[in-house]
């Protein structure tokens, strides 16, 4: 006997010509959204030529709903600890609560929390990750039943799910091109574990950067490590050793820098005097170094609004977005001339 497909409301969403978050949003009855009448009859139409079986619960009493935020471990001491913030303000900012449920690797502990969530008035689920990665929905599609957004990770077999990332290589682009206004050439790089999305693109920007301007990038400058703060100090020592030592240090992270103020220090080297020093992240210590530290914002907390604010309004169309960060130029890369 062959078990009957289950109608979902990604295929409600087909046939009414609408988003899966404009289907949740009628289907649940909500009415944080301004949704026209004839929107909802279409899908109302469509849920009952399909046979939708939770079509008899459309009219449920009144609560708040919810957009669930499913985290594959959550941050400590972290940028992305901005996107849950944010994401969270601008759910009760649509008269919606943000949950946040911390499945770390566990793909049937997720599963478990989507089957919990079917009985709730739930808007959306925004799968996130606290570090940029590749994502394989593929587990959580026949358990999945609401509007999906992905947060700081893809899927490059579902293009059609909406993802919000950060653009980092636009934004060691920028830094980089920072740097280069500042007269000097010769700019080093530390970055993070080889591995991470993180650490390649910014990598490839800063690589980018350099032969846009008609340098070669030069491997001696540029040291792999761990984003530990012992690993960053034996990367400056070894690159301020090099017979034409950099004029500039571009570390991947902002806590990286502290091993690099260290080793310039060991070394008698003056910032920004001697060499110039950019970090990453515009995290509270890029203020409190001396001297305060040019760094570059990750804009996770406008990613995180963004995501939230794509399942509360219904979208219809897939969205692609790479945000770029803001530069914020201090002291440690202003060169003295």
């Amino acid at each position: 006997m062959q078990k009957k497909n289950k109608i979902t409301m990604s295929d409600i969403a087909c046939l009414a010509g609408v988003s899966q978050a404009t289907v949740s949003l009628v289907l649940n009855n909500s009415r944080t959204i301004r949704l026209s009448d004839a929107t909802r009859e279409r899908v109302f139409d469509a849920a009952k030529t399909l046979g939708y079986q939770k079509l008899a619960v459309q009219h449920r009493p009144e609560g708040q709903e919810e957009v669930a935020l499913l985290v594959s471990g959550m941050p400590g001491y972290d940028p992305f600890g901005d996107a849950l913030s944010e994401a969270s303000a601008c759910a009760w900012q649509h008269d919606t609560l943000l949950s946040v449920y911390d499945y770390g690797e566990d793909s049937e502990l997720a599963r478990h929390i989507l089957r919990q969530l079917a009985s709730r008035r739930c808007a959306g689920v925004i799968f996130a990750s606290p570090v940029t990665r590749p994502f394989d929905f593929s587990p959580f599609e026949g358990v999945c039943d609401f509007p999906v957004v992905l947060l700081n990770q893809y899927d490059q077999q579902r293009p059609l799910l909406p993802t919000f990332l950060p653009d980092d290589r636009a934004n060691a682009c920028q830094i980089t091109q920072h740097l280069l206004d500042q007269g000097v050439t010769r700019i080093a790089h530390i970055s993070g574990d080889e591995w991470m999305d993180a650490s390649k693109e910014r990598l490839e920007g800063y690589e980018q950067t350099l032969r846009h301007a008609g340098i070669e990038p030069d491997a001696a400058l540029v040291h792999k490590t761990d984003w530990s703060l012992n690993a960053t100090f034996a990367a400056t020592l070894e690159l301020m050793q090099l017979p034409q030592p950099p004029q500039a240090i571009f570390c991947a992270s902002d806590w990286m820098t502290l091993g690099c103020y260290q080793a310039l220090a060991t070394l008698g080297k003056r910032i920004p005097e001697d060499v110039l020093v950019c970090g990453y992240d515009d995290q509270r210590i890029s203020h409190q170094l001396t001297p305060m530290l040019t760094s570059i914002q990750l804009a996770y907390n406008e990613l995180g609004r963004m995501a939230v604010e794509y399942l509360c309004a219904g979208e219809d169309a897939a969205a692609h977005i790479k945000l770029v960060g803001k530069l914020q130029v201090r002291a440690s890369s202003q060169r003295i001339r």
